[in-house]
């Protein structure tokens, strides 16, 4: 059967394919999962009933899908397989991946426009995981369960056995880590086993994205586009706040809580950097 339009020469990940297989034709979904997870393939080389695929996502690419508990394996398989994926957060819609993945990483890059020089910052499942990627011996007790889960990115220094890729923001010894008070993504990363690399789903110096229609130009680069409806924290993006140095603080970018974040620090005498 010929394929539509420029199909033909269309990348598409397994994931994907086996999503929609799932849903609409169980039967050769066995199928289409004894392909390599790490394989990406032509639609050329599909036939028959892929043309309906085609004609349902149409030239938008990612596959689309409700940002619920029913759909985590398949964004956590996508991230195992290093694939960028689309979720949202508290705060606005962001492009993810395995942060230990260097491949994975550079993809995000691409996708973004966006030079190696600026740094992306990571995502964990719970504050307990980010003593493994981060420096935190030097902060007060309970500080980081004060202010996480939530819209703030903690900017730490790289712990000395931190398993991130190198290439994550070389040449950097610090990195900024969230713990979003979105249970989606937290499930996600919690499922990986990793961090996940994790920045704003847009090009970069545009507009930041609190619905996915803001970014849908960009949904053919991923595997998955994971929709949590508008998002209602408008564009602030996350509070950025540097605690690499003991006893003080400094707010790189107010964003959405800075206020919030201040009075937590003043709380546990963290005084303001000059």
């Amino acid at each position: 059967m010929t394929l539509l339009f420029s199909f033909t020469e269309r990348l598409l990940h397994p994931f994907s394919v086996r999503s929609f297989f799932r849903q609409r034709y169980p039967r050769f979904a066995t199928i289409i999962s004894t392909h390599q997870r790490s394989q990406w393939f032509p639609l050329r080389k599909i036939s028959g009933v892929l043309n309906e695929y085609c004609m349902d996502f149409g030239t938008t690419g990612g596959v689309v899908l409700p940002a619920s508990e029913d759909h985590i394996d398949e964004a956590i398989d996508a991230i195992r397989a290093g694939a960028v994926i689309a979720v949202p957060t508290d705060t606005l819609y962001g492009f993810s991946c395995d942060a230990c993945s260097a491949q994975a990483v550079n993809e995000i890059y691409e996708i973004k426009g966006r030079k190696q020089t600026s740094p992306l910052a990571i995502c964990v499942a719970d504050v307990s995981d980010i003593s493994r990627f981060a420096s935190v011996d030097h902060l007060p007790h309970e500080l980081l369960d004060s202010l996480l889960p939530g819209p703030v990115t903690i900017v730490l220094r790289r712990g000395e056995s931190s398993i991130l890729e190198k290439s994550l923001n070389p040449g950097l010894e610090s990195i900024g880590v969230r713990v979003p008070d979105h249970s989606f993504i937290r499930a996600i990363a919690r499922g990986s086993g990793s961090a996940l690399a994790l920045t704003s789903a847009n090009l970069s110096g545009q507009p930041s994205s609190v619905s996915t229609q803001d970014f849908e130009s960009l949904w053919r680069y991923c595997a998955f586009v994971f929709d949590g409806g508008l998002l209602p924290g408008g564009r602030s993006g996350s509070t950025v706040v540097d605690l690499t140095e003991p006893r003080r603080y400094k707010i790189l970018r107010p964003g959405s809580a800075r206020e919030e974040t201040v009075a937590v620090l003043h709380r546990f005498s963290l005084e303001e950097a000059s």
